[in-house]
């Protein structure tokens, strides 16, 4: 029984000395407290020793980057003015790491004290920088109008020093996630977008179809141009057709004349004369030369013809021109 005891005497003894010893992690920093008081901050990994249990403790804080939403995911959304009197819901979040331990434990205590304190700084500092500028710096089609990059720049460098000199906090970044608008004034300002953007596209319809009436106007004046130059060379070329046709025809005619107007004879009895067309004309007509003059008919002088042969047509094409009226 008695080596019993001792054996456990002995493993106890050897407990209370190993809580002497502790090992800090790369991802962490190590304070020693010594009945609640700090006495020793450690910030390199590896092995530490200490005064066993109870006379000190070690307390770890995360070296690591920490991210936390403002709002918290179990919290009601805040409304923020900015300068032009819009009511907005901001969602944004905070990356940060602790950068002096001593001052993190004495003020903050840890993590979620920490992020208490940052998200108060953070709204406020935010609400400030929101109310000096107008709604149009955070939601704007125009790419050149947006500052929401710089007014982000401004809480997280203001925040930043007020959390490094209060509670050894470094800000790395501040972040805005979305903007929206209440619920309440949701549908008023959805609708006046729409009217805007309604008469904006009223204006551009405008300019186009009057736009587009100049445009076609123009055409129809070219296309009126293009027709009357074209009509007048048609004039022109059919001018210089005709008198090129008369002077072929003079030309022609010049060369010998009685047999042109033979030709032109015979041509018209081939359109005239069939077998049920009957004329009646004077004897002495000059149409009916063909007919009456011994010469051409083929009868001796002085006698009369009981039928005067019917002439052929030369091979000639006839012009559709009628000699009677010549």
């Amino acid at each position: 029984m008695r080596r019993w005891l001792c054996i456990l005497v002995a493993v106890a003894v050897m407990a209370w000395l190993g809580s002497a010893f502790f090992a800090v992690s790369v991802t962490e920093y190590a304070i020693v407290l010594r009945f609640g008081s700090p006495v020793r901050v450690v910030t390199a990994p590896g092995l530490g020793m200490k005064l066993p249990f109870p006379f000190d403790r070690v307390a770890r804080f995360d070296r690591r980057l920490l991210v936390f939403d403002l709002p918290a995911p179990d919290e009601p959304a805040r409304e923020l003015l900015t300068r032009d009197k819009k009511n907005i819901e901001v969602q944004s979040y905070a990356c940060w790491r602790v950068k002096d331990p001593l001052r993190f434990l004495q003020t903050v205590g840890g993590r979620e004290g920490a992020e208490a304190y940052l998200r108060d700084v953070i709204v406020s500092e935010l609400g400030q920088q929101l109310g000096r500028h107008d709604l149009a710096a955070l939601i704007s089609v125009n790419p050149a109008d947006l500052q929401l990059a710089e007014i982000a720049g401004a809480v997280r460098d203001a925040c930043g020093t007020a959390a490094a000199r209060e509670c050894g906090v470094e800000i790395v970044d501040f972040r805005v996630k979305r903007i929206n608008l209440p619920e309440q004034n949701r549908e008023s300002v959805f609708e006046r977008m729409r009217a805007e953007r309604k008469q904006i596209a009223t204006r551009y319809r405008s300019e186009g179809e009057q736009r587009a009436s100049a445009i076609r106007a123009d055409a129809d004046r070219q296309r009126m141009e293009i027709l009357s130059e074209a009509k007048r060379e048609a004039l022109q070329i059919q001018g210089q057709a005709e008198g090129e046709a008369a002077r072929v025809y003079n030309q022609a005619y010049g060369k010998n004349r009685e047999f042109y107007e033979f030709l032109r004879t015979l041509s018209s009895y081939e359109k005239t004369m069939t077998e049920r067309t009957t004329i009646l004309l004077p004897p002495g007509m000059e149409y009916l030369k063909l007919f009456t003059d011994p010469r051409l008919a083929g009868a001796p002088a002085g006698g009369n013809s009981a039928k005067a042969p019917t002439p052929q047509p030369a091979g000639v094409e006839p012009d559709g021109e009628n000699p009677v009226g010549e």
